[in-house]
């Protein structure tokens, strides 16, 4: 079977079932018939590592040990983080730099991406913002790493 893999246009993964997930791109949506953690484990290996080798480097980089938000791949600066518990069927990725805003719609939150498309999360804002921040601070890090080795 052919793996779906993450790329610079792909925005989001939204689980439908265990073994479909909403793909949505800068230009389209689709549903494919694969489970959300293998395309996010294929991705990190297609890019050269493991799921757990980019949870472990998350880890190192910023101490992270819940919910953390992955490197997928470094030079098109893909970082995805989790919505809640990558445990969890219901758990959706984000692509931290495509978000353009977000904030607090009724308790939920909602996600403005960099195409202004739209996107309704079932998590409070709160735990959004967090990940958003942990995001940030894992892409500061990285940033400030790969500058130094240049």
């Amino acid at each position: 079977m052919i793996s779906y893999e993450i790329n610079r246009n792909t925005m989001a993964l939204i689980p439908i079932s265990d073994d479909q997930t909403k793909i949505i791109e800068r230009d389209r949506i689709f549903i494919i018939e694969e489970n959300i953690m293998e395309i996010i484990k294929n991705s990190c290996e297609y890019f050269g590592s493991s799921y757990l080798g980019r949870k472990e480097g998350t880890k190192k980089l910023t101490g992270i040990t819940h919910k953390s938000p992955i490197i997928i791949e470094e030079s098109n600066n893909m970082i995805y983080f989790p919505t809640e518990s990558p445990r969890l069927n219901s758990c959706s990725w984000i692509n931290f730099n495509k978000i353009k805003n977000y904030f607090n719609n009724n308790g939920k939150a909602t996600i403005v991406f960099d195409n202004n498309r739209i996107l309704d999360l079932n998590i409070s804002y709160g735990v959004l913002d967090n990940q958003f921040l942990r995001s940030s601070k894992l892409e500061s890090i990285l940033r400030k790493r790969l500058n130094t080795t240049e």
